[in-house]
């Protein structure tokens, strides 16, 4: 499934493909991870949980967010978030709601 990757310390948005849930720990660099909602299409941030404890790199926030450390992913969800899916997110809408901190 299609998902945006995000790196702060490389002020990046690429595209990327996920196989499996195990991909979102592998592409964010940990597996505490958290997630919260991003738009209204059921897109969600993924991110490692104890980004700010470890001292992570970069920073970023979207929208309205708390502050993100380190590398993040949206993707898009179903099922509350249970079920993953292609993200409904344009890669340039992205863009234009990131700010890098």
């Amino acid at each position: 499934m299609k998902a945006l990757l995000i790196n702060p310390e490389a002020r990046s948005i690429e595209p990327v493909d996920l196989t499996s849930q195990a991909d979102l720990a592998r592409l964010i660099g940990h597996d505490t991870i958290e997630s919260d909602t991003v738009g209204s299409a059921g897109d969600r941030l993924y991110f490692d949980e104890a980004c700010f404890l470890r001292g992570t790199a970069g920073r970023f926030r979207i929208d309205t967010l708390i502050p993100v450390s380190g590398r993040a992913l949206i993707v898009g969800t179903a099922d509350d978030g249970v079920t993953l899916r292609d993200v409904a997110s344009d890669i340039e809408d992205v863009r234009s709601r990131i700010q890098y901190l």
